[in-house]
């Protein structure tokens, strides 16, 4: 494949920052363009759910500093969207006006909060958590408020949760599911978020949704289909994201059942040169032989150095395995692999009630993912566990040496 002329890359979050970054890693010496909607330079998000909102810090972690896109020749572009993307003449359209010729394209837009579409949506007081912007305007929101209602116990939801808590105020989270985390971690790991955050003083309004929210310009309370009414200073909508997929629809990509667009193992489109990666791709995972779309930072970090490595070289496939982090209050985990927690077997080496254990799921007798908590000493054979889904027993995985079992 002839090295192209110029690249442009759409999305200046962490998988188009780490492209660009790779593209020139890789010796790539055409012009290079990056454009982002924000003002800020790109940075990572976990951040945004965990220290900024616990006010530990200001800043992000910032994907690369503040000179290394002027130093290596990386045309960075804040505050400018693209807006439409024609792949017959290969050029993209920027919200300025500015038309940009494109040899190879990858489309890294990320997603975007989903909103819950009930009475007083638009009240003032509901936030949502996507941008540095939104992190730094939530916790000032939460320092200022007595009452803040989180809507959804997803990730964010458990982790923003944990952050008002430590900054002082009541807290109510309500979801439709029975136990917060439930389809990520099934009922008995969930339940040990569930004790955590009751023991943190968090109140739950679980198995029931929001109908309205209640107030005067103001937000002042959440209306439960349950016909309750809970008080409210200042909400936080944790309902989920959705991939910004709008351009790509647009210019007519193939879009996947799963809501991203469709690329193969090398993250390419079915348009010559045209690539996706992050929040957006929907890829064919060579691991599990199937497409999946992975919303998490290591996913959107190491797609966009694949990416990067090939717009500009002979397409590698992207295989690592799906890895999430989480910190809430005390406890802090990682989690390795792609499980069904409601058919998968659920095997527990440690103590549940102590918050110190690693839990894995087998499917036919291998371990599909795994999850450490509060334990850090066997990150390496977990990864390689999960990797080569090694073939264990129940007992062994409570029992006998985690290193030694991921050398088979």
């Amino acid at each position: 494949m002839a090295e192209p002329q110029r690249i442009v890359i759409v999305g200046a979050g962490l998988a188009g920052a780490t492209a660009a970054a790779a593209a020139r890693a890789e010796g790539y010496e055409g012009e290079l363009l990056l454009l982002g909607a924000e003002q800020h330079r790109p940075y990572e998000l976990p951040s945004l759910s965990k220290a900024i909102l616990l006010a530990e810090r200001d800043e992000p972690d910032w994907v690369h500093e503040e000179n290394f896109y002027v130093r290596n020749g990386i045309d960075l572009r804040r505050g400018v969207e693209a807006v439409r993307v024609e792949l017959g003449a290969r050029v993209v359209t920027d919200s300025h006006g500015g038309e940009h010729r494109f040899d190879r394209l990858l489309l890294a837009t990320g997603s975007r909060p989903r909103t819950l579409p009930v009475p007083g949506a638009d009240l003032e007081g509901i936030r949502t958590l996507r941008t540095l912007d939104d992190s730094l305007e939530l916790r000032a929101g939460i320092e200022a408020a007595r009452h803040v209602v989180i809507v959804g116990a997803g990730w964010i939801g458990c982790e923003a949760a944990a952050a008002a808590r430590t900054l002082g105020a009541e807290v109510t989270v309500v979801d439709v599911r029975p136990l917060p985390l439930l389809d990520v971690l099934g009922e008995e790991i969930a339940s040990v978020f569930h004790t955590m955050h009751t023991e943190h003083g968090v109140q739950w309004r679980l198995g029931t949704g929001v109908a309205a929210f209640t107030g005067q310009g103001q937000v002042s309370g959440v209306r439960l289909t349950d016909g309750t009414e809970v008080q409210a200073d200042l909400v936080l909508s944790a309902v989920g994201a959705a991939p910004r997929i709008e351009l790509a629809r647009s210019a007519g990509l193939e879009m996947a059942d799963d809501g991203g667009v469709t690329v193969d193992a090398g993250l390419r489109t079915a348009a010559p040169g045209v690539f996706a990666a992050g929040d957006i791709a929907s890829h064919f995972h060579p691991r599990y032989g199937r497409r999946i779309r992975v919303e998490h930072w290591a996913n959107a970090k190491g797609q966009g150095e694949r990416a990067g490595k090939n717009l500009v070289g002979e397409p590698q496939p992207y295989e690592a395995t799906p890895y999430f982090f989480t910190d809430q209050y005390d406890l802090g985990c990682e989690y390795r692999g792609l499980a069904d927690p409601h058919s998968d077997e659920l095997v527990v080496r440690g103590d549940l009630d102590a918050r110190d254990f690693t839990a894995f799921w087998l499917r036919n007798g291998r371990v599909e993912a795994a999850m450490n908590v509060n334990q850090w000493d066997d990150g390496d054979a977990l990864q390689a566990m999960v990797d080569r889904r090694v073939s264990v027993t129940a007992e062994e995985l409570r029992t006998a040496d985690l290193a030694e079992l991921a050398q088979r």
